[in-house]
């Protein structure tokens, strides 16, 4: 199994690793630890570089496939074995840390004011939308959402990451703030990421070490996606 390296550093730039199995239909590799994530939780999965000696191994995609973690590369595939050096696209990384944030910020504002849970949403670098079970949002009521979110930026909250037997984390009151809990049975530990004072849900992304990190917020557009279901869009500022 792959070691996980992003589950406990965020900042992880670079990474030395083994090239433990190659998948030819794929045409990627498989190694015995990366910081490359592979997404899910509607993050977008990492790019980068693979080198080896003298030769540049371009990451154009990383995914989870039957439980391993492929790094699917450009060009001729290493042999297992070979030893590699891995380096993340950090500006791009660095932003989707910074959404990722936002929307537990979002969230975590919208659960503690309006008891809303969340219904579904995605991110790209720096632009999320999330959906959430309003009957009704007005102009007025995405201005006053607005603001919070900004005074949460501005508290510069501490953004703490655990994982904790599974036993344990279900203790926690309201851990799963989806309408649908998506944690598979099978997952013996659950990590789960706190926004001091404001949020605590299981997640398995990459988030910035403070909300301060995030950057201003703004609300660019809502729409109604059904009778009890309202969708808001997020954008960050660069």
């Amino acid at each position: 199994m792959t070691e996980l390296l992003f589950q406990t550093d965020s900042y992880l730039k670079e990474f030395d690793a083994e090239v433990v199995e190659t998948d030819n239909e794929e045409n990627a590799v498989i190694l015995d630890r990366t910081a490359f994530y592979p997404g899910g939780g509607g993050q977008l999965n990492d790019t980068g570089y693979l080198y080896s000696g003298s030769k540049t191994y371009r990451v154009s995609k990383v995914k989870k496939q039957e439980g391993r973690i492929l790094h699917c590369i450009e060009g001729k595939l290493p042999a297992a074995g070979t030893e590699v050096k891995g380096q993340l696209d950090w500006e791009y990384r660095f932003k989707l840390m910074r959404t990722h944030t936002a929307m537990h910020i979002l969230c975590g504002v919208v659960w503690r004011d309006y008891n809303a849970q969340v219904t579904g949403g995605n991110m790209e670098p720096l632009a999320g939308r999330m959906d959430f079970e309003f009957e009704s949002l007005e102009a007025s009521l995405i201005k006053e959402i607005e603001e919070k979110v900004n005074q949460e930026v501005k508290a510069a909250r501490d953004v703490l990451v655990k994982i904790l037997p599974r036993e344990d984390a279900f203790h926690i009151p309201d851990l799963i703030r989806t309408k649908i809990n998506l944690l598979p049975e099978g997952i013996s530990h659950i990590r789960t990421v706190e926004i001091s004072g404001l949020d605590l849900q299981a997640d398995g992304g990459t988030h910035v070490a403070n909300t301060r990190e995030v950057g201003v917020m703004r609300i660019v557009d809502h729409k109604s996606k059904g009778k009890i279901n309202k969708r808001i869009y997020v954008e960050l500022e660069d």
